[in-house]
């Protein structure tokens, strides 16, 4: 394969990198890596086939997401409610540092999982303050089939 190559770095070149990799250390130290984020939404997108959950800030930027299926549930073991309880307890323990305390829970779908994944936030000890159903209903249907000739 041929020889490799090892650059020498001089001691000035040592000394400067090692003082900017102190000074990015420290900022993420004093600021905790990420900034506290008081209030939030979470998305909780359950179908036939899956859960989703989502947690953002209030301007909509996604802390945190997370689905039955990356917790390894698999087939038609992801849409059900220990699923959808299990995914919520699972992101409720990953935003606890620096996720939202006080949340605003949005439901989308007709899944199994809805009232299960309420009820582990609210059992995690989220402030809950609104909830609220966005699931989409068709308001007219679609276009009728044409008349049959015979």
């Amino acid at each position: 394969m041929g020889k490799k190559k090892v650059i020498q770095k001089s001691k000035e070149e040592l000394i400067k990198e090692n003082e900017s990799m102190e000074s990015t250390v420290a900022k993420q130290a004093s600021t905790g890596g990420k900034s506290r984020v008081e209030q939030g939404r979470i998305y909780i997108q359950t179908s036939y086939n899956n859960t989703i959950i989502t947690v953002t800030d209030m301007q909509g930027k996604v802390i945190a997401w997370m689905s039955a299926g990356s917790l390894g549930f698999s087939g038609p073991k992801k849409a059900t409610p220990f699923a959808a309880s299990k995914v919520a307890e699972a992101i409720a323990q990953k935003i606890e540092k620096t996720g939202p305390s006080t949340v605003e829970i949005r439901i989308r779908g007709v899944g199994s999982g809805r009232d299960s994944a309420i009820r582990s936030f609210a059992a995690r000890g989220l402030n809950i303050i609104a909830i609220r159903d966005v699931t989409p209903i068709p308001h007219n249907g679609p276009r009728p089939r044409k008349t049959r000739r015979v």
